[in-house]
């Protein structure tokens, strides 16, 4: 019997490059899709489409029981920071879900608590004071919200950053050369591989990259004090920002990343290793990564002949 696999968030470019990368690894396995709606882009990467509450709202998880039980699904792969911490912490109930344990995804998710658990550890990170906090201590700054993504609310340099709600951060602005990470993390919590772009963003998401090496022995060291202070595992992604030969992160996602679709074309397979691991209990690929440049483009998913009401999980579609 095929397996099954329910990816969430198929809305969004990491849901999409998720499904996009089991489809050509993994042909028949049968993939369930969630989303806030229930037309995306995503349907047309899936064999069955749900639309499901946010992963906050008191009927979110008796949705996924009931969506998990009904196609007999094997594994969850969450696509979204607040679905990797609310799946994890219903797990009993659930089957596999390939993510860092909830508690760890939690404190990530603040990136306050990010900068105190940091701190503790000895490891690098952005410097960061709560509003209420904070007393000028930076000739530039950045203020974002504490639990944000996407480059959402982001101001830089504003008038009065103490005025702001402590439900944000002040961090310092630092200048230099901004990098993603991914990392995958084995379940004997053993780096596995890793892979570094520096990268153009366009509404929050990565529109341009490339591969670098220059900073990865800077960055290891950090991976691993990551890996022995936190339950991390799986898939991670870490942001940072390079300046004078030093790494200063900023945030840390306890989830494979956007730049999945990408990442997987120069050597560093992710999803394969989850599906590898997490569903079928192997030893994840070997991990050769190479240098390269990508673009990402606008492309368009077209239903001939049907009303955006009549699309459901059979429908013909094609990409253009």
């Amino acid at each position: 019997m095929n397996k099954v696999v329910l990816v969430t968030g198929i809305g969004g470019n990491v849901g999409q490059g998720i499904l996009r990368n089991i489809r050509n690894n993994f042909p028949t396995i049968k993939l369930v899709g969630t989303n806030t709606v229930y037309h995306s882009a995503g349907n047309h990467f899936c064999d069955k489409v749900y639309e499901v509450p946010f992963s906050m709202h008191k009927d979110y998880i008796s949705t996924i029981v009931a969506i998990c039980a009904a196609q007999k699904v094997d594994l969850i792969i969450p696509a979204t920071d607040y679905e990797v911490y609310y799946l994890g912490e219903q797990k009993e109930h659930l089957p596999k879900i390939a993510a860092t344990e909830s508690k760890t995804a939690q404190n990530f998710i603040n990136k306050y608590k990010t900068w105190e658990l940091f701190q503790q550890a000895n490891i690098p990170f952005a410097k960061s004071f709560l509003p209420s906090q904070y007393k000028n201590n930076f000739t530039n700054c950045i203020v974002k919200p504490a639990e944000g993504r996407g480059s959402r609310g982001i101001e830089i340099n504003p008038p009065s950053p103490s005025s702001f709600s402590d439900d944000f951060i002040v961090q310092e602005l630092i200048e230099g050369v901004e990098i993603t990470t991914a990392f995958y993390v084995t379940s004997e919590r053993e780096l596995h591989s890793l892979i570094t772009f520096t990268r153009e963003l366009y509404a929050g998401a990565t529109n341009k990259c490339e591969v670098t090496f220059e900073y990865n022995e800077l960055l290891k060291p950090i991976i691993l004090d990551i890996i022995k202070h936190f339950n991390v595992q799986g898939s991670i992604n870490l942001q940072s920002i390079v300046r004078n030969g030093k790494i200063f992160p900023f945030e840390v996602n306890c989830r494979i990343s956007g730049t999945n679709s990408i990442r997987a074309n120069f050597g560093f397979e992710d999803v394969k290793y989850t599906i590898e691991e997490f569903l079928y209990g192997n030893k994840p690929s070997n991990s050769i990564v190479k240098k390269g440049t990508a673009f990402r483009v606008l492309m368009d998913i077209i239903y001939p002949d049907i009303s955006e009401t009549e699309i459901n999980d059979k429908s013909k579609s094609y990409i253009y």
